[in-house]
């Protein structure tokens, strides 16, 4: 657990949480003309592994303990799929009006996570 106290986040999260909502319904979108099992995976995989991994003291349930290093990957991998996915499922929307709005949250999402992933790194 890191030493200092954990940074207030509750701005940062409501930005994070969109960011997966983006990337849970983006990813499997995507994914699904191509294979739907993949995209069913997409999601375990997306909603799974932040489940199940956690540093300690981020959260109050915790089922396995990991380093912030891996929260803040798990982090980094969820906005890189909202971003990626956005782009390949609805690029032809509003002319691309949709998918630079998820990279615009996918941003500003990772400059409000700074103090949090600093936390978690300490």
């Amino acid at each position: 657990m890191p030493s200092t106290p954990r940074p207030d986040d509750r701005v940062s999260a409501v930005f994070r949480f969109a960011t997966e909502l983006v990337a849970w319904v983006a990813t499997p979108w995507a994914l699904a003309p191509h294979s739907v099992p993949l995209a069913v995976l997409s999601v375990v995989v997306l909603i799974g592994l932040p489940t199940l991994f956690s540093t300690p003291g981020d959260k109050r349930h915790m089922i396995v303990a990991v380093p912030g290093l891996v929260t803040v990957a798990l982090i980094c991998l969820q906005l890189v799929v909202a971003v990626a996915a956005a782009w390949v499922a609805w690029h032809a929307f509003a002319a691309a009006l949709v998918p630079v709005l998820v990279t615009v949250l996918a941003v500003v999402s990772a400059v409000l996570e700074l103090p949090r992933w600093r936390w978690l790194l300490s």
